[in-house]
Order: C-alpha cells, then sequence, then structure tokens
C-alpha cells in the first residue's frame, strides 16, 4: 500500500498526520509513506524527524486585512495557487499514492484536491471542534471525513460527505503511568498537584496569571505541587518574577521550566491542568483523563479553540475562561475552589475520561481499509 498524506502549517496539521502514519504502518509494515508540505513550514523538518519522507509545494494564504505587507504577501500566494496544480500533479503521478489523506493545512488543498480529481481515494481528518478553511472546502471532494469530535458538523454540510468521528490519537506513553509512579518521579509527595503551560512557545496571559498563581499558593504555604512550563515567551519574565518574589524554580513542591519535556509524566502527577485548548492537548487530557481549566487563545483561525474548550466546558470537564477573563485574580479563585473541593476535581476528570475514545486507532484503520476497497 502506498500512502500519500498532506499537512502543514502547525503541529496541530502536522503531528496528527505523523499519528496516522504510525497507526498504519503499525498494522501494515510494508506500507510506503510520501508527505506533501510546504518547504518552510514545520513540517519540512518534522516529518523527516519521524523518519518520513516529504515532497514540498509552495503554497500560501491569503491575508483579510489590507495593508501595504500583506499586499505583498496576497500576491505571492496567488503566484503560488498557480502552479500549485502542476507541482501537485507532479507529486501525485511520480508516487502513485493508492490513498491520500489530509490532515490541514495549506499544502493539503492542491494536493488532496488533485488526488480526488485524478480518482484516488481521498480522506481528510479535522482536528478542531471548528473545521479550518481548508478541511470544509475539501470536504466536498474526498470520499471520506474524519472527525475529531462531532461539533464539527454544526460548521459543515455534512449532507455532501460521508463521515467517522474517529477522535484524535495522542502521543504514546499518555495514561501509562500511575499518578502515584508520576509524583514518585517527579519528587512531589500526594497532595493537590498542578500542571499549567502554554505551549512550546509559552503563553503571554498563562506565565502572567501563573506568576501570581505561585505566588500565592508559596506565600500561603498551602499543600500545593506546581509544575509550570513558561516557554520561550516568558524565559526573559518568568525565572525573573519568581527570583524577586525569593521563590525557586525547584523545590520540593515546585518545578517551573522552559519546557516540559516528559509531558506523559507530568500529566500524569497533575490533579488539575491549566492550558490553551488545542485539539492534541485536550485529547491528551481526555485520554488521561485531567480536570483543566482552560484558556482558549483568541488569535486562532475560526477562533477555534474557544469551540474546543467548550466541547470539554459542556461535559463537565473543564472551566473555560476566555482570555480577555483571565485575570490572576479570577484564576487564583478558581483554583481555590477547586483546591478545596477534591470531590469537583474527581467528577471534571471523570467527565473528561468519558470524552475520550479509546478505540480511535482501529476507526482510523476501519477509514483507510474502506478507501483501499475502492
Amino acid at each position: 500500500m502506498k500512502v500519500l498524506i498532506s499537512c502543514g502549517g502547525t503541529g496541530g496539521h502536522i503531528n496528527p498526520g505523523l499519528a496516522i502514519a504510525d497507526i498504519i504502518r503499525a498494522k501494515y509494515p510494508d506500507a510506503e509513506f510520501l508527505f506533501a508540505g510546504t518547504p518552510k513550514g514545520m513540517e519540512a523538518k518534522l516529518v523527516p524527524q519521524a523518519g518520513y519522507k516529504i515532497e514540498t509545494i509552495k503554497v500560501a494564504g491569503f491575508q483579510r486585512r489590507i495593508s501595504i505587507e500583506n499586499i505583498g504577501r496576497n500576491a505571492k500566494a496567488l503566484a503560488y495557487l498557480a502552479t500549485s496544480g502542476k507541482r501537485a500533479k507532479e507529486i501525485i503521478t511520480n508516487f502513485k499514492p493508492d490513498i491520500a489523506i489530509g490532515t490541514g493545512g495549506y499544502a493539503a488543498g492542491p494536493v488532496i484536491r488533485k488526488a480526488a480529481r485524478m480518482g484516488i481515494p481521498t480522506a481528510i481528518h479535522e482536528q478542531n471542534a471548528y473545521p479550518g478553511v481548508t478541511n470544509k472546502l475539501l470536504s466536498k471532494e474526498v470520499d471520506h471525513v474524519m472527525l475529531t469530535v462531532k461539533e464539527a458538523l454544526d460548521f459543515m454540510d455534512s449532507s455532501k460527505f460521508e463521515y467517522t468521528v474517529t477522535g484524535l490519537p495522542v502521543r504514546s506513553g499518555i495514561n501509562h503511568i500511575s499518578k502515584a509512579e508520576a509524583r514518585r518521579r517527579l519528587g512531589f509527595n500526594n497532595d493537590f498537584t498542578i500542571l499549567s503551560f502554554g505551549g512550546s512557545l509559552g503563553a503571554g496571559c498563562i506565565n502572567d496569571t501563573m506568576t501570581e498563581a505561585v505566588k500565592w499558593h508559596f506565600s500561603k504555604k498551602l499543600k500545593i505541587n506546581h509544575i509550570h512550563g513558561y516557554g520561550g515567551m516568558g524565559k526573559d519574565t518568568f525565572p525573573q518574577a519568581m527570583k524577586a518574589a525569593g521563590i525557586p524554580l525547584k523545590s520540593e513542591r515546585l518545578r517551573i521550566t522552559e519546557y516540559i519535556n516528559d509531558m506523559d509524566v507530568c500529566l500524569a502527577a497533575a490533579d488539575l491542568v491549566i492550558c490553551r485548548s488545542g485539539a492534541s492537548t485536550l485529547a491528551e487530557l481526555e485520554a488521561a483523563g485531567k480536570a483543566s481549566i482552560l484558556i482558549p487563545s483568541p488569535i486562532v483561525a475560526g477562533n477555534h479553540q474557544y469551540h474546543n474548550a467548550m466541547v470539554l466546558g459542556r461535559a463537565g470537564a473543564a472551566k473555560v475562561i476566555e482570555q480577555k477573563d483571565a485575570s490572576p485574580e479570577k484564576l487564583i479563585g478558581e483554583i481555590e475552589k477547586l483546591y478545596n473541593s477534591p470531590e469537583k476535581v474527581t467528577e471534571m476528570s471523570e467527565a473528561a475520561a468519558l470524552l475520550h475514545m479509546n478505540d480511535t486507532n482501529e476507526r482510523i484503520l476501519a477509514v483507510v481499509e474502506k478507501l483501499t476497497k475502492k
């Protein structure tokens, strides 16, 4: 079997593409894979690192806000659009895939569209509760649409396609370690444990609120363990704020670092997670069964993080606070409520676990096998 996967732009599109490739390879070890993405996107680095081949295609999105800079960007995007069909056909003709799968991002548009029009069985995977523009357009052309959550159908015309709610694959290792073992590895006792982060780059809002939250529980000597990843955005400010407050970056209750490289351990140790609401992060919260306070990023396409977060919020698995309302006082108030209500934390954790699909791999393979029969 030869599988073409197209994705790009952000880890939110690339990682599901890589996960789908891994799922297929585990079942069909002789399968051949080729990825198609942009030459300057994250995929150009992440895909080869994962051991897969990639061909590149120049594609860019159009900017809606009018400015001199954006006029130039749109001219470049238009030029790329004029050649993208030819390049997509070249990639497909040379590789001769049996099936093609898109997981979002600009590159997926021309590649999956061309594959569908050339008669190759095609599918897409939409990670978010609010679908991206590329996948909305492709849904009308592909053979099958895979969805992380059914709520995405509220923004798509499901009469135009066949779909399967597959969930989103999560990285290996999540939920494979007990809370007690994770805390032992971190050097924590069994008290209430918070995990907070804003992604590899960090998030200013989360760093600002967690600066005050750490000061609050540290000064009051509350029985709280806290892991915080401040990311690249906080490397010049967060450690300095802790130093000014006389708070160590590492102690028997604190672990404050730029990056969290052992997320499986930290997630297993946590009672409460405070973070953004990207699709992959939420899938991991569900897999691990963790209560959360979610602060959706307001600067993403279609405000999709808010829609993602509300799936957990409506299920009782998370408290959703929009960034405009996320003051340190409000966050500390919510943390204090949960700190004093372990039964509520347990209830939220159980609600998160109920959202997890433990047969995601099998559902994705079922779609793949359906495509191959075409």
